[in-house]
């Protein structure tokens, strides 16, 4: 506890953006995230007061980080569970749980266990790929069964030479897709669970680029399915946080789960100003067992652009804010503060309004604006 405010310490391991939102968030709530950053310069690290700098796989820095807090809880999914066990063991309270959290950390054991309780999946194999493949059909998807994000770790194999040596993989089936959805819910302790609306996701090259919110087009029924999945996940897992599960609409109207995260999500940035509560405070008010805030959309159409890095030179990053609020002044910037580098994700942008195709070419300008000739 805060003895200068009387409000119960959070501690975020990991100094990314999803702690610095995370953080913004929690100042609303009278609060000052306490972070465990590798470094000075993440991005968390930045603007928060309560920075210590640690490795996530150092059970010294976490124990001395976890000092203080009355709960614990991340920024990304890679602290080893043991680690995690040892220090509820000691006392301390982490959240979500090495039990729920090791379903995010290693897709083989997701889709054993999804895959035994009965949820849709595509057809996949921690086995013999190459069998597999001939079975399914080439070509076929390979992931790392751990350590994959932002398209890294996934490969679209096109014969047995294209499958990856020395790592643990994943095949699954290339389904027929029509799109890509996100349902996003956070469930509390005692198990209040909040949903938001279901967005569609557009990838480039494994990378999110683009989130639509609501989904357009989604049928109701198929839109209460997929929040219906995403509740019975984060309720069969104890998942306690904000807990994303990404899902593949195939052309014959199904549903098959592709990824889960427990923690805030990409897909869910449009929630800062697109819905009553954002996923950063969502996640707050779930770890410390307040009741859930409000989901819905704060206008018809949401739209939330990623900011991708390019190659050095042009205007200022101070230039191309002045040329885009002038161009789109209602648009809603997020930068990271992040080091540069092309393809990685150094900030946000989001449009509300009442029309989708508006939205999303207001979104997009604002985007290539921020991108194009990005100057560290």
């Amino acid at each position: 506890m805060d003895t200068r405010t009387g409000l119960p310490v959070v501690g975020m391991v990991g100094g990314g953006q999803l702690a610095r939102m995370t953080h913004q968030a929690a100042i609303a709530l009278g609060q000052s995230l306490r972070v465990l950053a590798e470094s000075p310069e993440d991005g968390a690290a930045l603007v928060a007061a309560d920075v210590q700098i640690g490795r996530h796989d150092d059970l010294a820095a976490l124990r001395e980080f976890a000092k203080g807090c009355d709960v614990v809880t991340f920024d990304h999914e890679h602290v080893p569970g043991e680690l995690i066990r040892a220090l509820v063991a000691e006392g301390h309270m982490l959240l979500p749980g090495a039990d729920a959290l090791q379903y995010a950390q290693n897709k083989r054991l997701m889709r054993e266990h999804l895959g035994a309780q009965g949820f849709p999946m595509p057809r996949w194999t921690a086995g013999d790929a190459k069998a597999f493949g001939d079975e399914a059909g080439w070509p076929i998807i390979v992931k790392t069964a751990t350590g994959g994000y932002d398209g890294r770790g996934v490969f679209v194999a096109h014969s047995p030479a294209d499958i990856p040596d020395g790592v643990e993989i994943v095949a699954e089936e290339l389904v027929p897709l029509r799109r890509e959805l996100a349902a996003v819910v956070a469930r509390s302790p005692l198990g209040q669970v909040a949903a938001y609306p279901i967005v569609e996701t557009v990838q480039e090259q494994g990378i999110c680029v683009e989130v639509l919110a609501p989904a357009p087009g989604l049928d109701e029924d198929l839109a209460v399915r997929a929040q219906r999945l995403a509740i019975d996940i984060a309720t069969g897992l104890g998942v306690v946080g904000v807990l994303a599960v990404e899902l593949f609409e195939t052309t014959d109207g199904r549903l098959l789960i592709n990824e889960l995260a427990m923690r805030p999500h990409n897909s869910a940035h449009w929630t800062i100003e697109g819905a009553r509560t954002s996923q950063f405070e969502q996640h707050l008010r779930a770890v410390l067992d307040y009741p859930m805030g409000d989901t819905r959309l704060t206008a018809p159409a949401v739209v939330m652009a990623n900011v991708l890095g390019g190659e050095p030179g042009g205007m200022s990053i101070d230039e191309r804010l002045h040329h885009l609020f002038a161009e789109e002044p209602g648009a809603k910037v997020h930068l990271y503060g992040k080091q540069v580098r092309p393809g990685r994700k150094i900030g946000h942008v989001t449009v509300l309004g009442d029309d989708m195709d508006d939205c999303r070419r207001r979104a997009r300008r604002a985007a290539r604006i921020l991108e194009e000739g990005y100057q560290h």
